[in-house]
């Protein structure tokens, strides 16, 4: 699905001519914090517009630009990764310009992505794999409905320094449960 509305916002399909923003996003060290993915220069964000594109055509997955309804001022990206559909699941991953964070964005934009995760991919459970320590994060998802499944712990290096992951998932029919 190229383009999907809320009250607020649209998203539409990641294209290369994003590039600008994700960069603007993708290279403040305060956003990237817990990423596994920093790019300070526009040259070294051709990376992750690479990325984008190859999740697209190997149908791996699809990401968004979050982008506000009347302004179409961009505030950050969302979609899913690491799409199997043999198993029916997805990674889901979000970001936002650090002058929308605290503003209920997510909390509107969610539901339209467990929409189309649940129902037009097919998908029975979206994963979320969050840094232990990303707080502002963890608690986003819980807000959500997302149920936390346990930690790996010093499961990933970053910066020479082994930190741990927290697992959280929401299923189909918890979603659907949801909806009534």
């Amino acid at each position: 699905m190229a383009f999907m509305k809320t009250e607020n916002f649209y998203l539409k399909e990641i294209e290369s001519e994003d590039i600008h923003n994700i960069h603007k996003g993708l290279s403040d060290p305060e956003i990237t914090k817990y990423y596994d993915v920093h790019f300070p220069t526009l040259e070294a964000t051709e990376e992750q517009m690479q990325w984008y594109s190859d999740l697209k055509k190997n149908g791996t997955g699809v990401w968004w630009s979050i982008n506000g309804i009347h302004d179409h001022s961009f505030r950050g990206a969302c979609g899913f990764n690491g799409l199997d559909k043999q198993h029916k699941k997805a990674e889901i991953g979000m970001w936002l310009l650090k002058e929308y964070w605290g503003q209920g964005i997510l909390k509107e934009i969610m539901p339209k992505l467990f929409e189309l995760g649940f129902t037009d991919l097919g998908l029975n459970r979206i994963e979320g794999f969050v840094v232990n320590e990303n707080y502002k994060c963890k608690s986003a998802l819980e807000k959500i409905n997302f149920t936390h499944e346990g930690t790996m712990r010093e499961c990933e290096l970053k910066n020479d320094k082994l930190i741990s992951v927290d697992i959280y998932s929401i299923l189909k029919s918890e979603w659907q449960a949801n909806l009534s």
